[in-house]
């Protein structure tokens, strides 16, 4: 196999300790690749402009010095629809004339600008360049709704995508041609949408729907519209989801077009996101089976918090999946009649997959480099991965990650991701344990320099995929149902508690950290249970009761699943709640929280802090004024590290 790759060679940080700048101050996020013809587009939100994302373009397999930065700055490629955001960019071709639309996170309107795409001569050799045909065009009126999840229509000069407005969900266009439109409305669902694709004669739209009380994750719906002559949606059919005649809920992720006209959709049926097709091409009115094609105990889908999300791709008329197994990921080719073929490649934290023309692309990391852009050519698997900068540390000081299983709540296997600390004695270790976001998160294989900024000072890691975490199938995820605060906190604990008696941590010398949801399951862990001696919460989830009546739209039924709904299990929030059982923490804590949080509110992180200073336990807390659900700025991101270490420090006395 002939690999296409970039020697490694390390820049920085020759000493042993990975400072807080290097580790999570300097490293771009890769987001959303796209490919375009002979073109790669992709999102890079940069931390040391504060947070703000752009869009760059290269030709394909191209080096990194040839890229080309379509958003240059103040232009902030972002969206908030559903409070999370994502699919923010949208990209087209026809011709030699790219075009690439894209929301504006200064003013929430929706943008397009053109480019030509011409061959230059370099040397000996032909190259490709974009040449601007215009200044970028505001589509959009300025005003109180937000969008996302764009597509460009060529065959009707437009752009479709979600619109998010007074508490709903709407398919609205715009046209290509005019500036500072109102959208125009061509469908309305019942409650959320995303996911839309168009079919490959631009006749038709397949997207997901899903209703409250129900995340996208547990319970949503496949839907098909048809085009009218005017281009609004003139008739729609359920393609697969829950009915009246619904055993279970089922959750569907991605529905991609073949090229034949047949869709390609994960769902989890069969209690794992697996793959099914439809039988024949899709048409209105024409009874449709769905065939499972590789059914295994694997995962072929994400969590949709975000929009845009992607492990399934079509190419050429081949299928291109991502598949997670054990919660570590991989690439594959898949037949029709489900011959599975790994493509093979070296990174096994994957993400963001898309691919055109036996071109695939993705975002990809693994335990010794960082995330990157992954190019591959089905033609020979050449691979080629470009880092979102150049490799920091050397391979010799780098904590790998050992794959472990515990027993957990209820006697269940649970696993966890444990990285040894350096240079240490194991049993005197102090042990650091991750309690990840979402809940329904899952804990990373690809290399953290976070994680590493603490195994190079001496600590173990501990990630743990506690009970409710994806990647393990829908039985795994379901042991959080109604036990949020319970089920997390016991398996924290006790994946502390199994390094602990094997050996490989100070029992006097264990801390707890997570942020949102991480946080909630932090300050429990410190509520419920004796075996942690301090903790560290970003904007966390205090008080239950407070957050049901307070928190945004997309969460507004959530904890109807976590803890059952109001007001029945009222005492079940109550007695839950960090807020209500703070006389029962006896240890330091720290906690981060940005005041433009609308996701949990500030409010709840100030009166867990007055609470406990109240019962005279050390307690710290910065607020930052421009950051809201997740720290974006490099400053903040340093400051929160740094602060969070010698806090720790102090009271391990470090």
């Amino acid at each position: 196999m002939n690999f296409n790759r970039t020697p490694r060679k390390v820049t920085k940080n020759k000493s042993q300790h990975l400072n807080a700048q290097i580790a999570v101050g300097e490293a771009n996020v890769l987001k959303e690749p796209k490919l375009i013809d002979n073109w790669v587009i992709w999102l890079e939100q940069r931390p040391s402009e504060g947070g703000r994302t752009t869009a760059f373009i290269k030709p394909w397999f191209a080096s990194d010095s040839k890229k080309f930065e379509l958003t240059p700055s103040p232009i902030n490629v972002r969206t908030r629809v559903h409070g999370y955001g994502g699919a923010a960019l949208s990209v087209a071709k026809k011709s030699s004339k790219v075009l690439v639309s894209w929301i504006d996170d200064l003013d929430g309107c929706l943008w397009i600008q053109s480019w030509v795409e011409v061959t230059v001569n370099s040397g000996s050799q032909k190259a490709l360049e974009l040449k601007a045909i215009n200044s970028p065009i505001c589509l959009s009126k300025q005003a109180n709704y937000l969008l996302a999840d764009g597509l460009i229509d060529l065959s009707r000069n437009r752009w479709i995508g979600i619109l998010e407005s007074n508490e709903s969900d709407a398919l609205v266009q715009f046209s290509l041609e005019n500036q500072f439109q109102n959208p125009s409305t061509i469908y309305s669902p019942k409650d959320f949408i995303g996911y839309l694709t168009l079919s490959p004669d631009s006749k038709k739209l397949a997207w997901t729907e899903w209703q409250c009380p129900s995340m996208p994750w547990d319970s949503s719906e496949l839907w098909l519209g048809n085009f009218d002559e005017a281009g609004v949606i003139d008739k729609t059919e359920l393609l697969l989801g829950n009915n009246e005649n619904s055993i279970q809920p089922i959750s569907i992720f991605q529905p991609v077009w073949l090229e034949t006209g047949e869709i390609v959709v994960s769902e989890d049926s069969s209690g794992w996101w697996n793959l099914i097709i439809s039988d024949k091409k899709i048409e209105f009115g024409k009874r449709i089976q769905w065939n499972h094609i590789c059914p295994v105990k694997a995962e072929f889908a994400f969590p949709q918090w975000l929009l845009g999300m992607s492990s399934i791709a079509s190419s050429s008329q081949k299928l291109i999946n991502l598949i997670c197994e054990n919660g570590s990921w991989h690439m594959a080719l898949l037949t029709r009649d489900g011959e599975l073929k790994l493509i093979h490649q070296p990174f096994n934290d994957l993400a963001s997959l898309n691919a055109h023309a036996n071109k695939v692309v993705a975002i990809a990391s693994n335990q010794f480099n960082e995330t990157g852009l992954l190019e591959i050519d089905l033609n020979n698997e050449h691979w080629q991965h470009s880092l979102a900068r150049e490799p920091v540390i050397e391979k010799d000081l780098i904590s790998v990650p050992q794959s472990l299983w515990f027993k957990g709540f209820n006697n269940e296997m649970t696993h966890c991701w444990y990285y040894p600390p350096l240079n240490s004695n194991n049993s005197e270790a102090p042990l650091l344990v991750k309690s990840h976001s979402g809940p329904t998160g899952m804990a990373q294989i690809g290399l953290n320099l976070e994680i590493q900024f603490w195994t190079s000072r001496g600590w173990g890691v501990v990630d743990v995929n506690y009970g409710g975490s994806t990647g393990f199938g829908r039985a795994y995820r379901e042991r959080l149902k109604k036990g949020w605060g319970e089920v997390d906190v016991f398996d924290c604990a006790a994946a502390a508690k199994a390094l602990i008696a094997s050996g490989k941590a100070d029992s006097k010398r264990i801390a707890i950290e997570g942020g949102s949801a991480g946080g909630f399951t932090t300050l429990s862990c410190l509520c419920f249970t004796d075996i942690f001696s301090v903790g560290a919460c970003r904007y966390p989830v205090t008080d239950l009761i407070s957050m049901a009546k307070s928190t945004h739209r997309f969460e507004a039924n959530y904890l109807d699943y976590l803890l059952g709904p109001l007001p029945e299990n009222h005492h079940i929030y109550y007695q839950r709640s960090p807020l209500v059982n703070v006389n029962k923490i006896g240890c330091p804590v720290i906690f981060f929280q940005g005041l433009k949080d609308k996701v949990v509110l500030p409010s709840q992180t100030k009166h867990m802090v007055d609470a406990l200073r109240k019962n005279k336990i050390p307690t710290e807390v910065h607020y930052y004024e421009n950051e809201g659900h997740g720290f974006r700025d490099s400053k903040i991101k340093i400051s929160v590290l740094e602060l969070t270490e010698k806090f720790f420090n102090k009271n391990f006395n470090l």
